[in-house]
Order: structure tokens, then C-alpha cells, then sequence
């Protein structure tokens, strides 16, 4: 397993790859004090499995980085370690492409579990950002969407949940709005999660009533 760990604190840089190395003998960790230099790395080292980034560094933010590794490698998942703990941080990341999100107060745990999943496909989405979304016992997805759920959804995913409701494929989403499919698959993750519902049938339902669509 190879990562790059992109962070201007080199405590931070050092404290991950002595983790994952510990963890997982025989991990290759690359560090880079900012997104500039993790895309130089990008291009000199071609088989990354994994890139974890802070948000605030010098130069480009985490947000312009998410979008860069995008844009250079969209395959290659990122993930997100960062001290802000803000539900829009959160959204933000995810939106521009980011697959996981880990607050730094996170246990090495989440983290390790966020990476495993990440590289497994799936979309880790940390328990903060659910905090203003009716849980499973909450608002019903046939009903009226609350407005802590609505807050979730950013115009960006009301766009993509409009086409789900159409019944256009993730490639086709992605076509229409120059996404990668990727971010396609990531906004209809979250979508669902903001809609509390599992399929597409229940999200085009629950968008109707809510006159989103």
C-alpha cells in the first residue's frame, strides 16, 4: 500500500506515516508539506493507492488540492484529515470529490476504518455531518423534509438528485454536468443519507413531496 499524507505540520506528517507503517508493516507513506508539492509527487509516483490532506495549508487550500488530484488522477481516492469539525467543511469536501472526511479529534480507529473503506470503494461521511438530518427514527422519508435535512442538500446535489429523479445512470449524471463519476456516485451517497432513504425510487419520492424537484 502506498499513500501520500499532504499536511504543513511535519508532527502531523510524521505521526500518520509512524501509524500506518505500525499498522500495516510494509506501507509506503509519502509526505508533502503542501498540494503543490503532493502534485509534483503525483507525477513522479504513479501508483498511489490513497492521498490524506489537511484544508488549510499554504498555497492551494485542501478544497483546490481535492479538485487538482481529481482533475490529474480521478481514480485516486482522497480523504480529508482536518481540525474543522463544520457540517459545510464537510459537504464542501465531499462535493468537490473527496471520498472521506476525518475530523483530527477522530481515533486512530475512524481513521484506519475511513482509509479501509475509502480504498474498498465505499464513502466514509463522519457522524457530524448527519447532526442536522433526521436519524432512522427521525423525519419519514414519504413526508416533508425537514429543514435541517434540506440544509444538507447543495445546489450542486439538488441538480444531481433532479437527474437520479429522471432516471439517468451515474454516467449519464456525469456527462450532463462534466463530473467524474466518482463525484456523481458521491453526491447520490449523500444525497440518500440527507433524504433518509436507500434507493432511488425513495429519494425521487421524498424529492417530489419536498417540491425540491
Amino acid at each position: 500500500m502506498k499513500l501520500m499524507v499532504v499536511d504543513d505540520h511535519s508532527i502531523v506528517r510524521d505521526g500518520l506515516a509512524a501509524l500506518l507503517e505500525q499498522v500495516s508493516p510494509g506501507t509506503d507513506v509519502i509526505q508533502a508539506r503542501d498540494a503543490d508539492e503532493g502534485l509534483q509527487l503525483l507525477e513522479s509516483h504513479g501508483d498511489f493507492d490513497v492521498v490524506i490532506l489537511d484544508l488549510v495549508m499554504p498555497g492551494k487550500d485542501g478544497f483546490e488540492a481535492i479538485l487538482a488530484f481529481g482533475s490529474k488522477r480521478p481514480e485516486l481516492p482522497v480523504i480529508v484529515l482536518s481540525a474543522s469539525e463544520d457540517p459545510d467543511d464537510v459537504r464542501r469536501a465531499l462535493a468537490n470529490g473527496a471520498l472521506g472526511y476525518v475530523p483530527k479529534s477522530a481515533s486512530q480507529h475512524v481513521l484506519l476504518s475511513a482509509i479501509k473503506l475509502v480504498m474498498n470503494g465505499d464513502l466514509y461521511v463522519p457522524p457530524l455531518i448527519l447532526g442536522g438530518a433526521g436519524g432512522p427514527n427521525g423525519s419519514s422519508a414519504t413526508g416533508r423534509l425537514q429543514d435541517g435535512q434540506k440544509r444538507l442538500l447543495t445546489p450542486r446535489q439538488i441538480e444531481v438528485l433532479r437527474l437520479v429523479c429522471d432516471g439517468d445512470s451515474n454516467r449519464e449524471i456525469a456527462t450532463t454536468l462534466r463530473l467524474s463519476e466518482k463525484t456523481v456516485k458521491t453526491h447520490i451517497t449523500l444525497i440518500f443519507k440527507a433524504l433518509n432513504v436507500t434507493n432511488r425510487m425513495q429519494a425521487s419520492k421524498a424529492a417530489r413531496q419536498a417540491g425540491l424537484i
